[in-house]
């Protein structure tokens, strides 16, 4: 059989084969994108139903959406394809998207209501607007917030007179306080010696340096004002101005986070530090030696405080960052040290009750202040024990410092911005293991205080003054406004001293045991002294 031979098309024909092709193209096309987009004919198989098909799924929440002009289609509108009223149709809709898109984009000028343009995350309530109290916790360097229009107002006489003394208080002009580098580092304690007739200023630092400083000296400068001649030569007015004597010690590896003098041998200095040891700074016999420090040196136990018991010239008392309170016996060897588990968190600090030093008060990064008794332990002898709860008071947030004073009352910092004072009366005749109510340990004043330091700057802490001559209990904590504020015990604000050539906050504060003398600490190792 002979083969065919095609039939050659015409023009017309291989233009109408080419536009069927397309279209077929186009037809299958669309079949597989209605198909993917779940909108082909036929219904979908029903997948097996899963074990936890019968829990309710979280609704989703809806977003709500920008209303822009709707596009419609012309032909079902029965408008003919680039016909004037088509024209006119589209030029219409592209005016409307330009001027949706303008009102997107211009500048709201009137006021806004946050719940109105939150865009994500928790739904705003401005009943807990938790921005008011960040604002207001901006320090504003060198703004009083107490001073001489307080102290006019002041209608009681004695208190007037209190406030009066502890304002007149000056700013020590030996030196300009930035010239006072008591320490290399960032002060973290700080405090006087206990002796009356010199201030004598010690402090330690973040890398284990403890500092001192005799403010009983004085600038050159200073002592040749007064019988300057006016004929001097200018070569000697242009002499260097010395820097003050200072003394500095490498006792630690890590931060010193607290000293304390024995109320038994002014010379010997009771150290803790972050390298997990106390030590013993003998001033006399210019030695150091280590008191305690866990036996397996890989162990890494934080010391946070350091007291030694007013009536027992042999027990010392220690706090670690793990929630622990020690004593040790330092006659003892230091494996028989008693460890006690008073939180799950850390201890920013504890004191005792310089009366009855039985009694000690915690506080902690839980939010809580507690006051154990040590004179009642549970537990097995030999096993772990825990002294007695007397009582225990939450705050909004971690509480930094708990201070015992001679009268029985407990001061603390926390970061809800308050410092409390809890009144306990008559301790020393207390039972052992006696249990304080919830309205027995709510603080008898609060006072509205600043107490956001930040990363920068050590954490501030109320200290009471331990002996006030005249009888009147008060305590200093830094302000964040570059000031040291001084208050009374029933929450009342005597002074807020200051002065010229403070450039940071004077976070770590102290007073002098017996004299109205107050010595604070900067986180640059700088040192201001008012007397």
């Amino acid at each position: 059989m002979a083969k065919q031979e095609p039939v050659e098309l015409s023009e017309y024909e291989r233009q109408r084969q080419e536009n069927i092709a397309q279209r077929d193209k186009l037809l299958k096309q669309l079949a597989l994108d209605a198909s993917s987009a779940g909108l082909g004919p036929g219904q979908k198989p029903k997948p097996a139903r899963s074990a936890n098909a019968h829990r309710k799924k979280p609704a989703v929440k809806k977003i709500k959406e920008e209303i822009v002009p709707r596009r419609t289609s012309s032909r079902i509108a029965g408008i003919e394809a680039d016909s004037e009223v088509a024209k006119r149709k589209a030029e219409e809709e592209y005016v409307a998207v330009q001027e949706a898109a303008r009102v997107k984009r211009q500048r709201v000028s009137g006021p806004l209501d946050l719940s109105e343009v939150q865009v994500a995350g928790k739904g705003w309530d401005k009943n807990e607007n938790f921005l008011v109290d960040v604002v207001s916790r901006g320090a504003n360097p060198y703004e009083r917030t107490f001073g001489d229009e307080e102290i006019k107002e002041t209608t009681d006489k004695e208190l007037r007179a209190l406030r009066e003394k502890m304002s007149g208080l000056e700013l020590y002009d030996g030196f300009e306080p930035n010239r006072i580098k008591i320490t290399p580092e960032r002060i973290y304690s700080l405090g006087f010696h206990p002796v009356a007739e010199k201030p004598l200023v010690f402090a330690g630092d973040k890398l284990g340096n403890l500092g001192l400083f005799d403010a009983s000296q004085s600038s050159p400068s200073v002592k040749k004002e007064g019988i300057k001649s006016e004929d001097q030569d200018e070569e000697d007015e242009e002499e260097d101005d010395p820097d003050p004597n200072i003394t500095s010690f490498h006792l630690h590896t890590r931060t010193i986070s607290s000293f304390q003098f024995s109320p038994h041998n002014p010379s010997h200095l009771y150290t803790s530090s972050y390298d997990s040891s106390l030590r013993l700074l003998d001033l006399t016999a210019s030695s150091s030696t280590e008191i305690y420090a866990p036996t397996d040196t890989s162990l890494d136990e934080p010391i946070s405080g350091v007291e030694m018991d007013p009536h027992s010239p042999h027990l010392l008392y220690f706090s670690r960052l793990d929630g622990h309170v020690g004593r040790v016996d330092t006659r003892a060897s230091p494996d028989t040290v008693e460890v006690f588990e008073l939180s799950e968190k850390k201890i920013g600090g504890f004191s005792l009750n310089p009366s009855v030093p039985h009694f000690i008060a915690t506080a902690s990064l839980d939010r809580t202040m507690r006051v154990w008794d040590l004179r009642k332990l549970s537990g097995k002898r030999g096993g772990p024990q825990l002294p007695a709860l007397c009582g225990e008071h939450e705050s909004r947030l971690s509480v930094s410092h708990a201070a015992f004073n001679a009268a029985g009352q407990v001061a603390t910092a926390s970061y809800d911005d308050t410092v409390k004072i809890h009144s306990f009366e008559g301790m020393s005749g207390w039972e052992a293991g006696r249990e304080l109510g919830e309205q027995e340990m709510k603080p008898s004043s609060v006072v509205r205080h600043n107490n956001q330091t930040g990363r920068w700057v050590t954490i501030l802490r109320a200290q009471w003054q331990l002996r006030p001559q005249d009888n009147v209990h008060r305590f200093c904590i830094g302000n964040m406004n570059r000031f040291v504020d001084i208050y009374t015990s029933k929450g009342e604000q005597l002074a807020q001293l200051g002065g010229d050539g403070i450039t940071a906050v004077p976070a770590v504060a102290q007073f002098h045991p017996t004299n109205d003398w107050v010595a604070a600490g900067t986180a640059s190792g700088k040192l201001c002294l008012w007397m």
